[in-house]
């Protein structure tokens, strides 16, 4: 795997969502291989729409998400937003609108 060390930002948008599910084993470890070269060396942005204690179900893996989640929970800064979904909204104030 080449170094992820140069990218100044890595993003992973929505991990962990209720419908996504990591393929395959080896899909999960490469991606915690991704996250463990980044531990220190960079920042990584990260989005879920779902609590830590579920991510389980997505990785498989008791012991490579709490490996994963220690990699990525050390000297952070956790938002967590609890709230109505900008995108919800939108999609059912367009269906509620009359068609022409």
């Amino acid at each position: 795997m080449q170094s992820s060390a140069a990218v100044t930002v890595l993003s992973v948008h929505t991990l962990a969502q209720k419908a996504f599910r990591v393929p395959s084993k080896t899909a999960a470890e490469l991606l915690f291989e991704l996250i463990s070269q980044r531990y220190e060396r960079g920042s990584p942005l990260i989005t879920s729409n779902q609590p830590f204690d579920e991510w389980t179900e997505t990785f498989g893996s008791e012991r490579l998400t709490g490996a994963l989640l220690d990699r990525m929970t050390h000297h952070v800064s956790i938002l967590e937003m609890n709230g109505d979904s900008y995108r919800l909204a939108h999609s059912r104030a367009r269906k509620a609108r009359p068609t022409p």
